[in-house]
């Protein structure tokens, strides 16, 4: 039986301030929860409507109904179990050689679309402005289906990371460089902007060389490519000059 007390917390995870006063953040769902396990996030407590499907011997697991799961989940049709989990202590890591940086992405989909892109390339590391979504967002953790377990997330002051870093700094332009003539650099920052407004001014004095995805269709309706696939495009013509 969940406490009123206990409901109202967790339904306060959905925004940021309430995140970090309470040091925690929601996983849903049995698939991703399983991906926990084997990651340094460390679970506070499971609630589950099939506790036996999550049966773990270190982490507490509290039997719920489904109409209690409906109260705690952020989902419209939530399936099974919700994680309460820390928040992790945030540490940089040394630069890739390739490294995704982010320079106000606000929309939570792309965020967590960019965080499995970044999984299934292998990088290890994503850069972000400080105004970036936090990846703690619940539909942020949702779209990124466990990847945000396996790569690294910083928030940093953007300007002075990209004036010190020794990757060369690549950002994306409509009048940039074609990604298919583009020479990958050994050691690359590739900046993606935000949704509506691209990179702004003063981390485009930081770049080094502008690149783009051309157009290939005859109509001229389609205005851009949404940031998350943008990112996706890009990155697999760059693996595959190194393929």
């Amino acid at each position: 039986m969940l406490t009123a007390h206990t409901i109202k917390v967790l339904q306060s995870l959905d925004k940021k301030k309430f995140r970090q006063k309470y040091n925690l953040f929601l996983v849903e769902g049995n698939k991703t929860i399983t991906e926990l396990f084997n990651s340094n996030f460390k679970i506070k407590e499971i609630f589950s409507t099939d506790p036996q499907k999550l049966d773990r011997a270190e982490v507490p697991i509290t039997h719920i109904s489904d109409n209690e799961l409906k109260k705690i989940s952020f989902l419209q049709n939530p399936k099974d179990s919700v994680a309460v989990c820390y928040l992790n202590e945030e540490k940089k890591m040394e630069d890739g050689n390739l490294q995704l940086v982010l320079d106000g992405i606000q929309d939570p989909g792309n965020m967590g679309t960019i965080i499995r892109l970044a999984d299934w390339f292998g990088l290890e590391q994503i850069i972000c402005s400080k105004d970036t979504v936090d990846f703690y967002n619940p539909k942020v953790i949702m779209s990124s289906m466990g990847s945000f377990t396996r790569v690294n997330i910083v928030y940093t002051d953007l300007a002075e990371y990209l004036s010190l870093t020794k990757n060369i700094n690549i950002g994306t332009d409509m009048d940039g460089e074609n990604i298919y003539s583009f020479n990958r650099p050994e050691k690359m920052n590739l900046i993606l902007g935000n949704e509506g407004n691209g990179i702004r001014p003063e981390i485009e004095r930081l770049l080094e060389k502008s690149i783009m995805i051309p157009r290939f269709g005859q109509s001229q309706s389609t205005e851009s490519l949404n940031v998350s696939m943008a990112a996706g495009i890009i990155l697999g013509q760059l693996f595959s000059e190194r393929g």
